[in-house]
């Protein structure tokens, strides 16, 4: 989703995963979900990565809590988010398709244990990711469309 959402925007993607520390992806490799501290510096890496591309730029990130994405907007304050929404069936279904990917399909749920939807003031648009790539690139350019419309 992100590669094809920085491709129609014309400008960087990167893949969060890929600014993980090695103790994250070695805790992950071994069954054990990542806790708050061990986000943290994680985190900070990929806000870092937002403040160098202020001419735009998108990250595909498990930014699950308010506080990540609040971690993320201290870094760039104009950041907006597309949640994705998904069945764990949909999306586990999904991670079996990234072969050799540290994460396991056994941690999903404590992913889903943790996520918390966009909330009032975050600015960002929620796409169903059973509508496919493009349709949820669609839906999420005329979401946020929409919300500088009503922001004007």
């Amino acid at each position: 989703m992100g590669s094809a959402l920085a491709q129609r925007l014309r400008v960087p993607f990167v893949d969060a995963d890929t600014l993980h520390p090695p103790s994250n992806i070695a805790k992950m490799r071994g069954g054990e979900p990542l806790t708050d501290d061990d986000r943290y510096p994680w985190l900070e890496k990929v806000g870092q990565w937002l403040t160098g591309h202020r001419g735009g730029g998108v990250v595909s990130c498990s930014a699950l809590k308010r506080k990540y994405r609040d971690q993320l907007r201290a870094h760039c304050a104009s950041v907006e988010f597309l949640y994705l929404s998904g069945s764990p069936q949909l999306i586990g279904g999904r991670m079996v398709d990234r072969p050799g990917h540290f994460m396991p399909a056994a941690l999903l749920q404590s992913q889903f244990d943790a996520l918390e939807p966009l909330g009032v003031g975050e600015a960002g648009v929620t796409a169903d990711i059973s509508h496919g790539v493009e349709n949820v690139v669609d839906d999420f350019l005329a979401g946020l469309a929409a919300l500088h419309r009503t922001d004007s």
